[in-house]
């Protein structure tokens, strides 16, 4: 038997009905299993409820009423078989069925009705952590995605927005063991991809060298690639993302297959770590597309 967290689950009654179920509703939606000791189909149903709503994470309940014990509110509901099951929303019956039905059938419905209430405020709080990262309020920022995460652990957004917050405030190696632990669901989000790049250009930018002495080698020999390439990652740790981008192209240009496709690589992992509709990583990846297939 699944061990539900408080008041996830909860056994209901014609008195506790108001407050469990009609009250409850107005904040998150509320399934009732309507069920009875000697229903054969509610044993299985009901544990493929318990299972479906722990599986939401809170963002549907799930109150069962025995209808041997409980025949008042079962009859103002119309209950004429068990199993029978109501969804509320905002104190009204929104949804339902009878009988029972298969373990994905079951899931699809908790996920219909879960969907009522939309995030829960989940974006806005996502949108409000993104500003206090770009203000520089790193500790409120990581407070607020970690908040995120709480409620909504498989929240790729708000993992990468962690690790994000970490190594915008110097923080390399505490956003390098956050990546160590990622969870599997989110190994591959472009969110967490995004994160990861950020680090590696972030680890490169400690050991960037002094810009004004890689400018004076680039412009002595446009051919030293070395030079070039330091510069370009120089550049980027400085912020002038433009600057690394343009110079990371002109040795793409002089040499594409320069220490094994280095250019081509970085240019890559800068276009990772950037938003996918940033006008520099479009403008780029046009340019470099252009030179791969002229």
């Amino acid at each position: 038997m699944l061990n539900p967290e408080p008041k996830l689950i909860a056994e209901g009654s014609d008195a506790t009905f108001m407050s469990d179920v009609v009250e409850a509703s107005k904040t998150v939606p509320v399934i009732v299993d309507f069920w009875a000791p000697w229903c054969g189909p509610c044993k299985s149903l009901t544990p493929a409820l318990e299972g479906a709503v722990t599986a939401a994470r809170g963002k549907v309940r799930l109150v069962k009423i025995n209808v041997d014990e409980n025949q008042q509110i079962a009859a103002q509901l119309r209950v004429q078989s068990i199993p029978t099951v109501y969804a509320f929303w905002q104190g009204q019956p929104v949804d339902g069925f009878q009988g029972a039905l298969p373990g994905s059938e079951v899931k699809t419905f908790i996920d219909r009705v879960a969907a009522l209430a939309g995030d829960g405020g989940l974006a806005e709080a996502l949108e409000a952590a993104e500003a206090m990262l770009a203000e520089g309020a790193f500790a409120d920022a990581a407070q607020t995605f970690a908040a995120i995460l709480a409620e909504e652990p498989e929240s790729a957004a708000a993992f990468g927005g962690l690790v994000r917050t970490h190594i915008a405030a110097g923080q390399l190696d505490e956003a390098e063991a956050l990546l160590g632990a990622v969870p599997p669901a989110l190994t591959s989000a472009p969110e967490v991809e995004a994160a990861r790049a950020q680090l590696e250009l972030a680890r490169q930018a400690q050991n960037a060298g002094p810009i004004a002495d890689l400018t004076a080698a680039v412009d002595a020999d446009p051919n030293n690639h070395e030079a070039r390439f330091e510069l370009a990652r120089a550049l980027y740790a400085r912020g002038d993302v433009q600057g690394a981008v343009d110079h990371l192209l002109e040795l793409f240009r002089r040499n594409r297959e320069w220490d094994d496709g280095a250019a081509k690589k970085q240019l890559f992992t800068i276009f990772e770590a950037l938003k996918p509709q940033d006008p520099i990583a479009l403008a780029a990846r046009r340019k470099l597309s252009s030179m791969i297939f002229a």
